[in-house]
């Protein structure tokens, strides 16, 4: 297994940042604004040619509701699972009483810690670190997170406390992803339930108020021998009750989410129904030609009338992907989640799923001659033939004349032909190109030379004195 840091410190003082350094991304949001990190994120970094996981935590230290409880639990959980734990200090605000209770905490713990005092850009170091001593957690190293400034010192720093020699590189969370699952809802649907519930633990905090989700979290999975990488998105609500830029930016990540999954779950709620919210989610996932599994959660809130309801609603409102299994959960009560995941493999089997050109072309020829295509000005459609044209989702390019003016109408019917003939495709979207021959002649030069054209002229001239 890959070491693992966990960089844990009061609110607001360059956690997310320093992630986002060593891992080198922009995973982690980041804002001038305490408490943007809630639950614990994990990322892969490397120092050297030696890898090590990093996971960024909520803020702690401070007094405060069961919320901010809920979130010194997840941040305790992640040191509690760390190699070596990152105590970050900011040089700005010095020593605080918040400071003082993290370090008593950790010194409690059986776990290496590294002091990192941060925000001492314009400072002397050592006049930043002097008093961070008084913590009695061994010699701080300044750094500036958020210019880059003293990550190589703490680079080798980390590597002199890192644990010896791992079995091998290629383990880590890019070696445990499997199929890409992204949970899609809008907020307070139970999207954190599910994932906890799948997981098997309290991992993502879960609470009745909206938006408790910030950010886009990416949590491997392991399930009956297959591997998943869940991703737990922000609630996506509408944009005129998006007010915040930091909730803009979770939607942003949310969407970006959509493009690295290869499966995405939209979570609905039973209770409230299909809402215009949720149908534009499904335009964005449509977009992006991802596999589609529907899960309609707080179904066991329902009675039998309601439920006879909610089953028409979606029957009448989902028409346009009915290519979507749906099922109905309930991410509290474990109800439905084992059809859930047998509704996501199949689904990506689906998109996955490899297309030979000689295949196509016996169900276009098949698919012609049941209904050929119509006339248009006089002239009958011509499809002369099909090959694949990728897959995730599978897409099939079909070539004729006059494809432009084929009706909507027969592009559904051929659409539903393949889809039929090709085992149903449960859960994936079908693309169906259409391409215009062209004559390849067209546009093309004389190849005649110039010696050639002006015997041609001649000959052209004595034929016509005659």
């Amino acid at each position: 297994m890959l070491p693992v840091i966990a960089i844990v410190g009061r609110p607001n003082v360059g956690k997310s940042t320093l992630f986002n350094c060593l891992t080198r991304s922009r995973e982690a949001l980041v804002a001038d604004q305490p408490g943007m990190t809630r639950d614990r994120k994990y990322g892969m970094a490397r120092v050297g040619d030696r890898p090590f996981l990093v996971v960024d935590t909520g803020g702690v230290g401070e007094e405060g509701d069961e919320f901010s409880r809920a979130i010194d639990r997840q941040t305790m959980a992640a040191v509690e699972e760390a190699d070596l734990v990152l105590f970050l200090v900011d040089a700005k605000a010095g020593v605080t009483a918040a400071d003082e209770a993290i370090a008593g905490r950790l010194r409690q713990l059986d776990k290496p810690v590294l002091l990192v005092v941060n925000k001492c850009d314009g400072q002397d170091p050592q006049l930043a670190c002097a008093e961070f001593h008084a913590l009695g957690m061994g010699t701080p190293l300044a750094i500036s997170a958020a210019h880059n400034r003293g990550i190589h010192a703490l680079g080798e720093a980390l590597l002199a406390r890192l644990p010896g020699p791992q079995a091998e590189e290629g383990e880590g969370l890019a070696g445990q992803e499997g199929i890409r699952l992204a949970i899609l809802g809008r907020p307070n649907v139970g999207k954190s339930t599910l994932v906890n519930r799948l997981l098997g633990e309290e991992r993502q905090i879960t609470s009745d108020r909206a938006g408790t989700t910030r950010d886009s979290i990416a949590i491997p999975l392991h399930r009956e021998g297959q591997r998943y990488l869940l991703i737990d998105t922000a609630g996506i609500r509408r944009r005129s009750r998006v007010p915040e830029g930091l909730e803009k930016l979770s939607v942003i990540k949310a969407l970006r989410s959509i493009d690295a999954a290869e499966v995405v779950v939209l979570v609905l709620d039973a209770r409230e129904g299909i809402t215009d919210q949720d149908l534009r989610l499904l335009g964005h996932v449509l977009e992006r030609g991802r596999a589609l599994v529907i899960a309609v959660n707080k179904w066991d809130g329902l009675d039998r009338e309601q439920r006879e309801a909610v089953r028409r609603e979606l029957q009448r409102r989902l028409v346009f992907v009915e290519f979507a299994e749906v099922v109905f959960i309930s991410a509290l009560h474990g109800t439905g989640i084992g059809e859930l995941m047998d509704a996501v493999q199949r689904a990506w089997a689906s998109a996955r799923v490899e297309l030979s050109t000689s295949r196509l072309n016996e169900i276009l020829e098949a698919l012609l001659r049941r209904q050929p295509p119509p006339m248009v000005k006089g002239r009958r459609v011509k499809l002369r033939y099909a090959h694949p044209g990728g897959s995730n989702p599978p897409t099939i390019v079909i070539h004729g004349n006059q494809v432009d003016a084929l009706p909507a109408s027969y592009r559904r019917y051929l659409s539903n032909g393949f889809r039929k003939a090709l085992g149903g495709l449960p859960g994936t979207p079908l693309v169906i190109e259409f391409r215009t021959g062209e004559n390849p002649f067209a546009g093309r030069r004389n190849p005649l030379t110039e010696r050639q054209r002006k015997r041609r002229r001649r000959l052209m001239r004595h034929v016509k004195r005659r």
